[in-house]
């Protein structure tokens, strides 16, 4: 495709195109790249690697609007954000205004070394966000009482959901029933409900407060602390006859209150869920924020999410890592304790720093004021004649307003403030940290000409009147990292010393396969900070989010052309969420149908890893179909296990690209045969970055899916989180897609049909997830227009088999399609390699940071390999540094093999090579320390590559650690910072 084609008629047009700046091989390099292959242009590539069955012709007309210039593309999306109304939230209801420090916006959100940034699945090369996630872990801790946390979680409700799962697995108690506090979350409740129907869990809610613990064989009780409606009360009682019939005892609690209030962990919880959002994370319509599970010292193994804990490298140094990994979902697929891989770790990390801004002091002072604010503002309105609901509280509260509730609202409206109407007789608000004292008079005075008593005055009320022995005595934060960095030039530098700790796509290539790792374009974030976003409540009323709502429905629409379905739902805020979503919709449309026991779901071996553990979150039965010798789906036992079960087929999970990097050419028959046995067909968008506008999974016979846009649509890996995972379906599967009592429209476009709305459970807190970043992906698909996304899609898939043959020198590639090509990854098998030379995969992955790269996936899907995506965004002289690093890591196995250098010391096994470790006054080794470090490449620079040897090692990257002991950290779990 040429620049003229791609982009315009004129090369100035190539020359403007976002195209251009966003696909990192021009023409002339992928010319060289198609010599290598054999190949003439990207149309003849693509001809050779997809199945002509679902080739879309490259010519067809497509409904998207052309590729815009960066310019234009922000213009646009300027036009949408100010049709927000940007008003004063006070509705609470699980979100908060809240300050987010600059320091912290500037250096950690802004950051590409922190957004760019891949799960810390290599330790050594990501101690700075594992620092930082420690940190958070210990302010969570801290805070709740408990005794260990995981790194976040997607939201308060989907935690809460994580927490039902927990107690059902570990409670001594066996029985179907799980109680539900009658004053918590909304939304909380509603996602519980959507996530208990499919497990054949009863949920039965209690007033705890009023009625105690009900009789019953229930396996575990959520209790709001304190509860949605502002009321605080003492649980002790309850927690401990929870405790004592062997079922979980769980709180949702609020983390500013707990400044304020006994920690869960004090009166006996086994578990505390909740949202750190008020610690400096934006509203944002909705998310994404950091939440989070904790628990008390035994469940630990059961923990939803990641882990972060304290280890040691191989001088004995202390070195942190992910701990307990082996709960993780593409490791134990359906016996996972969770589906749930997208943490929320930049959101975390924010939060977690918010804390390291203001200090222990700083924290309480804040939750103090915004008390003390409630008890002013409530005193105020006892002596105005209004009737509080609940007499004790920290900082929400309803008030009794006999039919007058609407017109307070309205009236408060009219002043720029958002309140929450429960009744005609009652107002509910909830206060922040941004409410001033101007601001509290502002409040009192729009219910002023509705008090049966004006007059009085506000005055200041210490807070804690009826708190009793709920008023905190615990101290926290105690550790020095949350007093160590008071001012802004030492926070400042704190920040930049965790990101240069770190390797991200800021540095370097990232080559995961299956994670597509491209550039998150400066113009696709610039939308994320805006005010007209970042401050809108996600139960704001319709007038005041019909930007959102235009947005969020283009994007739809765009994604519904692209992916060939009838319907999309953004409201999954993670990959796993989406997968969970069209999961449930399958089983309520079999149901709908009378054919409730459709309950075999069928997982290819090649498919994504978290399917299986998927598929049993929705409570399906997982029966896996073996691959054949080319990493296809073995047809012949697909047919076997649909004869098997027959009636019982509710699903097949195919993942395409398959998870082994081919297009499989019989996907089309696949898809066929499931359908022909009545069930419906899931194909997983992971790895949708190499099909669109090249071919539509809703057109070769998918039913639902789910994408990734925080792969294929450019929305940033943020060190593990935070993502978004949209579901999309078939017409005939749209009124069992995710659905939200609180959405302020409830219709979603339909191809070909009238708006319809989408009824099933929500699957996240807030009713389109995690909005805010939704416009990275609106500006990307705005940007690239259909002809910039096939040729990135096209660029993308050169880039891995240019790879792939260029490895082959020295490597065996597992699996390729019918002509030889790969996908947008290529699994290089190191088996052999291994067997040959006694080199480990995690030897190659250790040795590739000496080099300069973050390692690509490892021994997934298979044991022994490293799956390699080196993406569109990469200029041909990054990847072929790659290559020339790969193909010098042999030449080194192969000085191994022949006795230079012993097996038990060499570079290799020795890998990676940190400064202090070359800093030693006598130097051992059998390998020079310039070997170690600065290892030079063993093949000569592509002819025509501009970066010279001198210039490819000025910016080394200096891993912090050496090679991490896993299996000290496991044995010895240190989860947060020392309290002593």
């Amino acid at each position: 495709m040429s620049p003229e084609h791609q982009a315009g008629p004129t090369p100035s047009a190539w020359h403007e195109s976002f195209v251009r700046r966003h696909v990192g091989t021009d023409e002339q390099a992928q010319q060289r790249m198609l010599a290598a292959l054999g190949l003439g242009s990207l149309a003849e590539l693509l001809e050779q690697a997809v199945p002509g069955t679902i080739l879309l012709d490259e010519d067809a007309a497509s409904p998207l609007p052309e590729g815009a210039t960066e310019p234009a593309a922000l213009e646009e999306l300027r036009a949408l954000a100010a049709r927000n109304r940007v008003r004063r939230p006070l509705i609470g209801l699980g979100y908060h205004g809240t300050h987010t420090p600059a320091v912290i916006q500037r250096n950690v959100l802004e950051n590409p070394a922190w957004y760019t940034a891949y799960t810390p699945y290599q330790p050594e090369i990501s101690q700075g966000r594992l620092e930082a996630l420690l940190t958070f872990q210990t302010m969570i801790c801290d805070l709740t009482g408990m005794d260990v946390s995981n790194a976040s979680t997607l939201d308060e409700a989907t935690s809460a959901a994580e927490a039902l799962m927990m107690a059902r697995r570990h409670a001594k108690r066996k029985g179907p029933l799980f109680l539900v506090d009658a004053d918590a979350l909304p939304a909380t409740k509603a996602v519980l409900a959507g996530r208990a129907a499919g497990l054949g869990i009863e949920l039965r809610e209690v007033d705890f407060a009023t009625e105690g613990v009900p009789e019953g064989d229930y396996f575990g009780a959520l209790v709001q602390y304190p509860g949605a409606s502002g009321r605080l009360w003492d649980p002790r009682e309850v927690i401990a006859q929870v405790k004592e019939t062997g079922a979980l005892a769980i709180v949702a609690a609020d983390l500013l209150a707990l400044t304020q209030i006994a920690s869960p962990g004090s009166m006996g919880a086994d578990v505390t869920i909740g949202s750190s959002q008020r610690f400096g994370v934006p509203l944002g319509f909705g998310g994404p924020h950091a939440a989070f599970v904790a628990v008390r010292s035994g469940l630990e193994r059961q923990l939803p999410g990641r882990l972060v804990g304290i280890s040691r490298d191989v001088d004995g140094n202390p070195a942190y890592r992910l701990s307990l990994q082996t709960r993780e979902q593409h490791i134990r697929r359906e016996k996972a304790t969770s589906s749930i891989t997208t943490a929320q770790v930049l959101l975390a990390v924010m939060a977690a720093m918010y804390a390291v801004h203001h200090g222990p002091e700083g924290i309480a002072r804040i939750g103090r004021r915004v008390a003390a604010c409630a008890a002013s503002l409530a005193a105020q309105l006892r002596a105005s004649g209004f009737t509080l609901v609940h007499e004790s509280f920290v900082d929400t509260l309803e008030v009794r307003a006999t039919g007058q509730a609407a017109d307070i609202v309205a009236a408060a409206a009219e002043a720029g403030w958002l309140l929450h109407q429960v009744d005609a007789d009652t107002v509910h608000l909830a206060l922040d940290e941004t409410v001033t004292a101007a601001d509290l008079a502002s409040i009192a005075a729009v219910f002023a000409p509705f008090a049966p008593d004006p007059g009085a005055e506000l005055t200041a009320v210490e807070p804690g009147e009826g708190w009793g022995e709920l008023a905190r005595t615990e101290p926290f934060l105690q550790h020095p990292v949350f007093s160590s960095f008071a001012s802004e030039t030492a926070l400042m530098r704190h920040l930049r010393r965790l990101a240069d700790r770190d390797f991200a796509l800021d540095r370097g290539m990232i080559p995961l396969g299956s994670c597509t790792m491209k550039l998150n374009a400066a113009t696709e974030m610039a939308g994320v900070t805006w005010q007209e976003f970042g401050a809108i409540h996600p139960f704001a009323p319709a007038q005041d989010v019909a930007g959102y709502l235009d947005l969020i429905e283009q994007l739809e629409t765009w994604l519904i052309e692209l992916t060939g379905y009838d319907t999309v739902s953004l409201q999954p805020n993670a990959g796993s969420q989406g997968e969970f979503a069209g999961l449930l919709a399958i089983r309520a449309y079999h149901a709908s149908r009378g054919e409730a026991a459709r309950e075999v779901c069928l997982v290819p071996s090649s498919a994504h890893g978290t399917n299986a553990a998927s598929a049993v979150a929705a409570g399906l039965r997982v029966v896996v179909v073996a691959s054949d010798a080319r990493g296809n789906i073995d047809l012949d036992d697909l047919k076997q296990k649909i004869k098997d079960h027959g009636e019982q087929l509710a699903a097949i999970m195919i993942t395409y690209p398959s998870t082994h990097g081919v297009y499989e050419a019989e996907v089309r028959t696949v898809c066929e045969l499931v359908h022909d046995a009545g069930g419906q067909v899931y194909v997983d968008g992971a790895n949708l970055n190499a099909l669109l506008e090249v071919a539509r999974p809703g057109e070769f016979g998918g039913d639902v899916s789910h994408l990734n846009l925080h792969k294929t649509f450019c929305i940033p890996h943020g060190g593990g989180g935070p993502g978004v995972g949209p579901v999309a379906a078939r017409a005939h599967l749209a009124p069992f897609l995710p659905g939200h009592p609180a959405a302020q429209r409830a219709e979603h476009p339909v191809a070909g049909q009238a708006p319809q709305a989408h009824g099933g459970a929500p699957v996240a807190q807030a009713p389109y997830g995690s909005p805010s970043i939704l416009p990275i992906s609106w500006t990307y698909i705005r940007l690239m227009g259909a002809e910039g996304l096939r040729h990135a899609t096209a660029s993308a898939v050169l880039a891995a088999n240019y790879v792939a043959r260029r490895l082959q020198e020295s490597y065996e590639i597992l699996y390729t399609g019918e002509n030889g090509l790969v996908a947008h990854e290529c699994i290089v098998d190191l088996r052999p390699f291994t067997a040959r030379t006694g080199i480990t995969v995690d030897d190659v992955a250790k040795r590739l940071v000496d080099y300069g790269f973050h390692a690509p996936t490892m021994s997934f899907p298979v044991a022994g390999t490293l799956m390699v995506e080196p993406t569109e965004s990469e200029d041909l002289a990054e990847i072929d540094r790659f290559v020339e690093a790969m193909l010098a890591i042999a030449h080194e196995a192969e000085e191994v093999l022949a006795g230079t250098w012993p097996a038990e010391d060499n570079p290799l096994v020795n890998a990676p090579h940190t400064a202090a470790s070359i800093a030693v006054g006598e130097w051992t080794h059998p390998y020079s320390r310039e070997t170690a470090v600065y290892p030079a490449t063993q093949a000569a620079p592509a002819e025509g590559d501009h970066v010279t040897p001198g210039m490819r090692v000025q910016s080394k990257y200096w891993p912090p650690v050496r090679r991490i002991d896993q299996a000290h950290g496991d044995r010895h779990l240190v989860p947060t910072w020392p309290r002593d």
